[in-house]
């Protein structure tokens, strides 16, 4: 077993604005977790690498890459839609988010039991083929599974995503792909009030109320996603974790806790452990009380463990 966490200094300078919730400081709440609980010393750390235009364009339109690279300011800023600020830094940090889980699927798929965890920013999920949206730019674990599926030649890739909102962006661009079993969890009506009506035999969405507790959440996941998972069986998992479903975070209702995070962990790993050798690649998407943020990917990794 070993799990190699990827990051990159550069995701700590894309600043979205003063008291903005998506802020450097939460790779750096994450960081300190990591020494305080020990697990610095058994993880492995490497930097990221940025990503190419030809990997963003596997899973973006090439119109709107050209045009993301285009309104890149030079100072200043811009907003590309009402929660989406641009920054001069914010493509360098973008790209090297995007690439940090290129960097994780080689890490993994070159070794069995392998696991990795990419703690970068800005988040993805929320990034549709052809539109930033929801703090996202590019979408990082679509861009990870696109990787995965040409460079792998794999036919089965499984996206997990338990961010207390949906990953529309992600569900956008492989709405049409079967070979991607795509599960969100979310609290529904939320940002950004989609999938909830999704029919689909390749994605499953766990619409959930505000106020959802722990023990409803873990039986919505047992009862549609670890079966569908298992009959499935990918070859690889990837997983968009975002941590804002915690009790602590007031960007929305839900009422998960660590304990929750390390039981999805180690119900991922066994099907992992059983189709695809024990690779998991997990990215960072929210997350915003900080203390609880670093505690739950604390709690998640020793859950892979």
């Amino acid at each position: 077993m070993a799990i190699t966490i990827f990051s990159h200094a550069i995701c700590r300078q894309h600043v979205a604005g003063d008291d903005h919730p998506e802020c450097p400081a939460r790779l750096d709440a994450i960081n300190d977790q990591l020494i305080r609980s020990g697990l610095d010393y058994v993880l492995q750390q490497k930097d990221a690498s940025p990503a190419s235009k030809t990997d963003l364009c596997r899973a973006h339109s090439t119109r709107y890459v050209s045009e993301l690279y285009a309104k890149a300011p030079a100072d200043g800023h811009i907003w590309l839609d009402p929660d989406t600020q641009m920054m001069s830094k914010t493509l360098q940090a973008a790209l090297y988010a995007a690439g940090s889980g290129i960097n994780a699927v080689d890490d993994v798929m070159q070794a069995s039991d392998k696991q990795a965890f990419c703690a970068i920013r800005p988040p993805g999920h929320h990034a549709t083929h052809d539109q930033a949206m929801g703090f996202c730019f590019f979408n990082n674990i679509a861009i990870a599974a696109e990787y995965a599926l040409n460079q792998y030649s794999l036919k089965r890739v499984a996206i997990v995503d338990f961010d207390v909102h949906h990953g529309n962006g992600t569900e956008d661009i492989f709405k049409n792909e079967p070979r991607v079993l795509f599960c969100s969890s979310f609290e529904y009506p939320l940002y950004p009030h989609t999938g909830a009506d999704t029919v689909s035999d390749h994605i499953i969405n766990l619409p959930l109320p505000g106020g959802c507790k722990a023990s409803q959440w873990r039986a919505a996941v047992s009862s549609e996603w670890l079966p569908a998972l298992d009959a499935f069986a990918p070859e690889l998992i990837l997983v968009s974790a975002g941590f804002d479903g915690h009790a602590e975070d007031d960007m929305a209702h839900f009422m998960l806790r660590e304990e929750d995070y390390h039981w999805l962990a180690t119900e991922l790993k066994t099907v992992a452990n059983k189709h695809c050798q024990g690779r998991v690649v997990a990215m960072l998407e929210g997350g915003y009380a900080l203390s609880a943020l670093g505690r739950s990917v604390v709690a998640f990794l020793k859950g892979l463990m």
